[in-house]
């Protein structure tokens, strides 16, 4: 098992990661770094015809019991290879090739907030649940909106199962797991 992690640990250091939203030139602070920023504008996306609307198993996470219309919370979480010009995943998936270079994490968002904080954990299950990258985003919003992360490896990523955890505000709000195997 010790073998394996030497050479998990260095592929996962090749890893090329970051966090994508508004304008790929907005800088995302990473977790350590996350204290005393001006929160940034959460990306307004128009909802998508229902011609096109995700898979419910693939893209929608628990919603809050007692939520109230205008309390901020995460609606949804969906994974792609690819976004739109609102930052939402164009093609759900939860399998992807082990040589797709980039992963999203579209977080839609429903409510106000002045300030909240989003985070996104990656993490490879396969040993020990290596973290493989951990993002931070504070937003503001007034009304729906889209929130995207990603992460990326210019080299073909380790087979196996995956996950992602999206907190808000430090509370778990989604997760969903995904794989990577050859297609």
């Amino acid at each position: 098992m010790r073998r394996l992690a030497c050479p998990l640990t260095l592929c996962f250091a090749s890893l090329l990661l970051g966090a994508c939203h508004g304008h790929d030139s907005t800088p995302v602070e990473p977790i350590a770094g996350a204290t005393g920023k001006t929160p940034v504008a959460a990306h307004t996306a128009k909802p998508a015809p229902a011609a096109t609307a995700p898979a419910p198993a693939a893209s929608t996470a628990k919603k809050p019991v007692a939520a109230t219309e205008d309390s901020f919370r995460v609606a949804t979480l969906t994974l792609g290879s690819a976004i739109d010009g609102g930052y939402a995943v164009t093609a759900p998936a939860t399998r992807f090739a082990d040589n797709t270079p980039v992963i999203y994490a579209s977080v839609a968002t429903t409510g106000r907030t002045a300030g909240a904080t989003l985070d996104a954990r990656w993490r490879y299950l396969e040993g020990q649940g290596v973290l493989v990258n951990e993002l931070r985003q504070t937003i503001a919003a007034d009304g729906p909106a889209v929130t995207t992360f990603k992460v990326q490896n210019p080299n073909r990523w380790p087979a196996g199962k995956y996950s992602v955890e999206i907190s808000l505000d430090g509370k778990h709000a989604a997760s969903r797991d995904f794989e990577i195997g050859n297609r």
